[in-house]
């Protein structure tokens, strides 16, 4: 059975200014989205499921419906604020979404095979595709998850400040604890981050991190539906307070429940996610271009 690829795009994009997940960058008008798909579907994946949102379905559907036919199997789920945990009721003045853990629960009636998430603005390049579509087919433990990991220092942005998910192995190489840390930066004196005291701490910038590709069996549903309540017992009536699928993995881990093994993937990796980023993305994918690891145009 071929993997799903599941794309998360049902994020606002409120950093970038605009909807981010159909803004071109490649030579012919391409999107970060079709450089995944493009990967994915070389790599062996055999499906792609968007995570999206109802006020821009339709722009979705224009886009992705007749370039990807024949192509790889399409299909769609909605993240929308109001769908919550059975008794609980949408809390007034709720705007921000909530989060990676419940944009991935909306795929519970869709995916049944294994399947990677990804972030739809996120480029990860082809070997971190191969390398878990590898992993895909060939787990056969349901409790046994993936991540491909990359290095911090190839992972920022100049144009402002990041959050990452700092992540430490055993020596097997599976996943013992995920430490987000914010505000990360390379000031030009080595790169840094602010502690909970707003304290600068140094980082080497070789640590592993996690940039949200995850490789999942359809197991992980059954965890994120309690996890969920359990979130809105705790947070609901908190505005801004998000579910975020790294924290959700790494109290499976705690527990117990499942394992996950990081993946090396000699990649690039760059995305967009400030407005500012888009042309570096434009200027990154021309050079991949140039050298023969793309076409110029990827449909044709």
């Amino acid at each position: 059975m071929k993997p799903t690829l599941f794309i998360l795009a049902a994020g606002m994009g409120s950093r970038f200014g605009g909807l981010k997940q159909v803004t071109p960058v490649g030579p012919s008008g391409e999107t970060i989205i079709e450089y995944s798909i493009f990967d994915a579907i070389r790599a062996g994946f055999g499906k792609v499921v968007f995570v999206i949102r109802n006020n821009f379905a339709e722009a979705f559907r224009e886009k992705f419906d007749n370039l990807l036919k024949g192509r790889i199997d399409v299909d769609y789920v909605f993240q929308e604020l109001e769908y919550l945990s059975e008794g609980f009721s949408f809390p007034e003045g709720r705007e921000k979404p909530w989060g990676t853990a419940h944009a991935i629960l909306m795929g519970k009636d869709v995916i049944k095979e294994p399947f990677a998430a990804i972030n739809a603005d996120d480029f990860y390049g082809f070997e971190a595709y191969k390398v878990m579509a590898d992993f895909l087919v060939s787990s056969g433990d349901d409790n046994v998850y993936s991540m491909v990991g990359y290095q911090l220092n190839k992972t920022l942005s100049e144009f402002g400040t990041v959050s990452r998910g700092i992540c430490e192995t055993d020596k097997s190489g599976t996943l013992t604890y995920i430490t987000e840390r914010h505000k990360i930066g390379d000031s030009g004196n080595g790169i840094t981050f602010n502690n909970e005291e707003n304290n600068i701490v140094p980082l080497t910038g070789e640590e592993t991190v996690s940039m949200n590709f995850w490789g999942f069996k359809p197991s992980l549903f059954k965890y994120l539906e309690p996890a969920f309540t359990k979130f809105l017992e705790r947070e609901i009536r908190n505005p801004k307070s998000e579910i975020y699928i790294p924290n959700v993995v790494f109290d499976l881990i705690r527990e117990e429940k499942v394992y996950v093994k990081v993946l090396n993937a000699d990649s690039p990796w760059f995305g967009v996610t400030y407005k500012e980023d888009q042309p570096f993305v434009v200027k990154q994918i021309k050079e991949l271009v140039k050298k023969g690891i793309y076409p110029e145009n990827l449909w044709k």
